[in-house]
């Protein structure tokens, strides 16, 4: 039996372990996108690239890796985040290599002759700090091109906990120098969230005029904490970029001809023991696009996705879907609610008085060792789109946006399979979603029938 947790149209692995994304870069026409993978759902084995394609942002063709580790080089332990710029008629990626016995990651470049489709051997561009400078985290480099000039930042950890990007500038994207740090921000909370004592996977967005980083929070005792974004021509003012619980690692494509396009790791919210068993684990968030509401970045899906609706729009209410579908809310208040079975859903809850939207997970059905925090958006709603929300399904994976540009990426794991049913006020419609994920030895990319709506 098809395992119905498993998404059918976020880029994922048929099976192993996937995260972080890095580098997507449009090159001749084609999107390529890279991530963190590893063949088996078990942390163990060496990091190398995933790698995917499409030709239109959400129909995508799983490759074969881009880059693996060298053994006995500079990337032995894992091909780690990093970024692609291109580079002439060549893609250029820059990117952590770790080696298990050193205290850092460090920045590599390696070069693809091959449309993006493999990359030579790696060297080291920048070089590690050095011991007095007391930085305990340094890894993640993220790269651009501003004309002739390249730009470079780095994530670290410092003394006292302090949170920073390095910036490096150079010439050539070879020969880099030191230019001390776009920003920093010792470890505190703001606006209810941590900080973190460093900051992962930095990236730069020029968004309304602005260049706008997004850092994800770190910690040595605690790991991973949420996506933050801020303005760098201020004092840091970290604010939440999603208000789920399993987004994480932003990675941005700052040029192509679909604009500004922004993409996010979607963790498990399982046990690992669990996600081992199912022999796979993490996607890919869907496209989004940003924009600033004062120093809050914002975003949305971005308008490729509306080409995963198969057929033309249905009333919500009562409608029987599978595990791939939208749901789109006008700007009314009530209950969204997602019937798995007997006494298993999941409701999405619109206050447009007061201004939230709430993700509650509690009643999914789903077996222990599973993550049913609720989620919240606040300040929600409002009127620069036709709806307030919209809720994408697909298998384990759940992606609510609202209309004021708040986004609640979560998981759930409901044991009831498909057909589900949904109960929504009037006005709610709802989409099947296609399948929109094929592997290179395929023919041709594979559609998922779709069940009636309604």
């Amino acid at each position: 039996m098809q395992d119905h947790h498993l998404p059918q149209f976020h880029v994922r692995l048929p099976r192993g372990y996937l995260n972080d994304p890095n580098g997507p870069v449009e090159f001749g026409g084609t999107t390529h996108l890279y991530f963190q993978s590893r063949s088996h759902a078990e942390l163990a084995v060496p990091v190398e690239w995933g790698h995917a394609t499409s030709e239109d942002l959400v129909h995508w063709t799983l490759q074969r890796p881009a880059m693996s580790p060298v053994p006995g080089g500079v990337d032995s332990g894992g091909c780690w985040s990093g970024n692609t710029v291109v580079d002439g008629d060549r893609v250029r990626a820059f990117y952590s290599g770790k080696v298990d016995d050193s205290p850092y990651q460090s920045i590599l470049t390696a070069v693809s002759d091959e449309d993006g489709t493999n990359f030579s051997r790696p060297s080291q561009v920048v070089d590690d700090p050095a011991p007095e400078e007391g930085v305990t985290m340094f890894r993640d480099p993220f790269v651009w091109r501003d004309g002739s000039r390249w730009g470079m930042v780095v994530g670290a950890a410092g003394p006292d906990s302090t949170a920073s990007m390095r910036q490096y500038g150079s010439a050539d994207g070879l020969s880099w120098e030191f230019e001390g740090e776009l920003a920093r921000l010792p470890r505190t909370v703001f606006d209810g969230v941590d900080t973190g004592e460093g900051w992962e996977c930095p990236q730069l967005i020029a968004v309304d005029g602005r260049e706008v980083a997004l850092v994800s929070s770190w910690s040595h005792a605690g790991g991973p904490g949420a996506v933050l974004a801020f303005p760098v021509d201020e004092a840091p003012a970290p604010r939440r970029v999603d208000d789920g619980h399993n987004f994480y690692a932003a990675s941005v494509m700052r040029e192509g001809s679909y604009g500004q396009v922004l993409f996010g790791w979607i963790t498990e919210g399982r046990e690992a023991a669990q996600w081992q068993a199912a022999g796979w684990a993490g996607a890919i968030s869907l496209p989004r696009r940003t924009w600033l509401d004062g120093d809050r970045l914002c975003s949305e899906p971005h308008p490729a996705v509306d080409a995963l609706r198969v057929g033309p729009a249905r009333a919500a209410d009562g409608a029987r879907i599978g595990a791939q579908a939208e749901i789109v809310v006008p700007a009314v208040s009530g209950t969204v609610r997602v019937q798995y079975g007997d006494g298993a859903w999941l409701d999405v809850i619109l206050d447009l008085e007061a201004g939230t939207l709430t993700l509650d997970r509690t009643a999914a059905g789903q077996d222990s060792g599973i993550d049913t925090e609720p989620a919240t958006s606040v300040q929600a709603f409002s009127d620069r789109a036709d709806w307030a929300a919209r809720i994408f399904l697909d298998g384990s994976v759940v992606e609510v946006f609202t209309s004021a540009g708040r986004s609640i990426t979560s998981r759930v794991y409901p044991t009831t399979p498909p057909p589900w049913r949904i109960h929504a006020p009037a006005g709610v419609v709802a989409w099947e979603l296609a399948k929109a994920m094929s592997t290179a030895d395929e023919e041709r990319p594979v559609r998922m029938e779709s069940l009636p709506v309604g």
